[in-house]
């Protein structure tokens, strides 16, 4: 096992700048989450690059933002740039429950403690810093800045906010994967150009006092425009969607405060070898030390896992990974990702286990079009909804090559599949026999040899039309996946659960959709547990749809649950089960004139 020094890190404190000799630091990064020096965590990601570069990196973690606010200025003025990050989850959704109620903890703070992070990071950080260094650039980005690079709804006051940008006055907006756009920035700065010779870089935002005149721009409706109006602000979405989803985007541009966001298109996806050459970069895989004594459970929950590839092309309503990690998925190489199971196996306390490997959708490993040429000229968000695009290859053969050289590792007892699994993917017929059987052997491979006692997957609801709303596939393709996993239990003699996650309250669902939901799952012998009232997110086609009460495609009214009595009402459909729910339920099915339920979910 290898003992790291306090050196191996970034930089926290003044003091190892001066263990470390340096006079001054080039860039001071500012993250919401505790510093762990790990390839999950996007500070670290970032802070790393940049040092890859040359350049000397401080890191800020969970500075405190009262009083005299040293934090902030105890490296002075770095030589280049301040770079702000509100961390992994955006800071609204990490502190607040789906009914706007204060959460008790923080998973990305030592021992979970909450009130280490303010509400809206990224402005409150930004704020402070524009202050004490008004002429010092500031960088914004993670997954906060990047969902509300444009005008857009805020859940948790209710009313639309404008880009960032405007509310930050931050000097440029990095947004996705931040790898490419901060390397590029750091080129800059480090040949002594300013900011305006930044503009041109792919994959950030910027403020611009004059009418942006690119040759490829779409002009998005105004700020202003899309406060007044909603049919506007549905509308203007659509066009952010699909412009975001394509390979070759345009500049997006859209006025606000008299002024003008100006989105450049992103860099193209990164290869392979880029993305296996960021997680070959010199992490410690461990919480700085600082920490010592300490847990932080997000960390807890990935230190012996493996993120397999990026990228998420099933573009569900309600997710936020295509508009930031991007719909084409990255992977990483077979050799790098044995590589990085190696230096796990000499962290302290591996007994042999992994508990993931995986992405943001588990077996999209390699899956992107097979012709390139199709993509290119493809604006549709998902390419698994209605149906499975022809384009896209779905063999899971690389990912069951990848499965069996993980386990053939002497180090590795066994690998679990810890992350969603599509099982549309799984159950998706090509006109290519052995893609169909490497498929069915896949499903096999899974259940047989990779679930950890239970199995996650995430059909989201029982009825087609609210999961039509969500861009996800029938529940029929559910059922016959429970069947598959039943049947190879049975013939494993495991005793496995299959554990599916479902959404209340989601734009298009009705309290008589939650009612067959409850019937649905009760014949199939589940009692819900892994369940969650929509949380309109920024940046989503769920959001705009909560907000406008519009879909964004069709301009056309949906239903949309929005007092805590309606939320409440659909929520309590989950756990029908509970005596304490039963009175309630019985009086919400006798209100919407639906007794005949009552039997089926009660008995007689």
């Amino acid at each position: 096992m290898q003992n790291y020094q306090l050196t191996d890190f970034l930089p926290t404190t003044k003091r190892e700048i001066e263990i470390r000799g340096w006079d001054g630091v080039d860039v001071v990064l500012f993250s919401g989450d505790a510093y762990v020096d790990h390839p999950s965590f996007g500070a670290a990601v970032i802070g790393r690059v940049l040092e890859a570069e040359g350049l000397r990196v401080a890191i800020v973690p969970q500075p405190d933002c009262h009083g005299d606010l040293r934090d902030f200025k105890k490296f002075g003025r770095p030589r280049l740039f301040f770079a702000i990050s509100a961390g992994c989850m955006d800071s609204m959704v990490n502190h607040y429950t789906a009914n706007r109620r204060l959460r008790s903890n923080d998973a990305y703070s030592p021992d979970g403690r909450a009130g280490l992070r303010p509400d809206n990071v990224t402005i409150v950080y930004s704020q402070i810093i524009k202050q004490l260094y008004p002429d010092v650039p500031l960088i914004i980005g993670g997954i906060e800045a990047s969902l509300r690079r444009f005008s857009h709804y805020d859940y948790w006051t209710d009313s639309v906010h404008k880009s960032i940008l405007a509310d930050t006055k931050a000097d440029l907006l990095v947004y996705g994967m931040g790898e490419k756009p901060m390397r590029a920035l750091a080129q800059v700065f480090k040949s002594g150009q300013g900011l305006k010779q930044c503009y041109t870089i792919p994959q950030i935002g910027y403020l611009s006092c004059e009418v942006p005149t690119f040759d490829n721009q779409v002009v998005l409706a105004s700020h202003t425009a899309c406060v007044k109006d909603k049919h506007t602000s549905a509308a203007t979405f659509r066009v952010i969607e699909e412009e975001s989803n394509k390979l070759n985007q345009t500049h997006l541009v859209q006025s606000v405060d008299n002024k003008f966001v100006v989105v450049n298109p992103p860099f193209p996806p990164m290869t392979t070898a880029e993305l296996d050459a960021v997680y070959e970069l010199p992490f410690t895989r461990l919480p700085h030390p600082k920490y010592k004594g300490k847990t932080i459970p997000a960390f807890d929950m990935i230190k012996f896992s493996v993120n397999t590839h990026r990228g998420c092309w099933g573009g569900c309503a309600f997710c936020t990974i295509s508009m930031h990690q991007g719909k084409f998925v990255v992977s990483r190489s077979k050799e790098s990702i044995l590589r990085e199971v190696r230096k796990i196996s000499k962290l302290p306390d591996f007994k042999g286990y992994l508990s993931d490997l995986g992405g943001p959708s588990a077996n999209m490993y390699q899956m992107r079009g097979e012709n390139a040429e199709l993509c290119a000229k493809c604006k549709r968000p998902s390419c698994a909804f209605p149906q499975v695009c022809p384009n896209m290859n779905t063999d899971h053969r690389p990912l069951l090559d990848l499965y069996h050289a993980v386990d053939a590792l002497p180090c590795v007892k066994k690998s679990f599949i810890g992350s969603g699994v599509r099982y549309d993917l799984l159950l998706h017929r090509t006109n290519d026999d052995s893609v169909n059987k490497a498929n069915r052997e896949y499903a096999h491979e899974l259940i047989a040899h990779h679930v950890s006692g239970r199995l996650k997957v995430a059909p989201e609801h029982t009825s087609d039309e609210v999961l039509g709303v969500m861009r996800k596939p029938s529940f029929s393709l559910f059922k016959e996946f429970k069947r598959i996993f039943d049947k190879i239990n049975a013939e494993e003699h495991l005793n496995q659960q299959l554990i599916p996650y479902f959404i209340s309250s989601h734009p298009g669902c009705r309290p008589q959709d939650m009612a067959e939901l409850a019937i649905e799952t009760k014949r199939l012998n589940f009692q819900l547990e892994q369940v969650q009232d929509f949380t309109p997110t920024p940046m989503t086609l769920a959001t705009e749809m909560y907000y406008t009460g519009l879909n964004p495609y069709t301009l056309k009214p949906i239903f949309v649950a929005r007092t805590q009595n309606e939320k409440l009402a659909q929520r309590q459909f989950f756990f029908w089960y509970k005596p304490e729910t039963r009175a309630q339920i019985k009086r919400e099915l006798q209100r919407m004139g639906r007794t005949d339920l009552i039997d089926k979910l009660f008995g007689k």
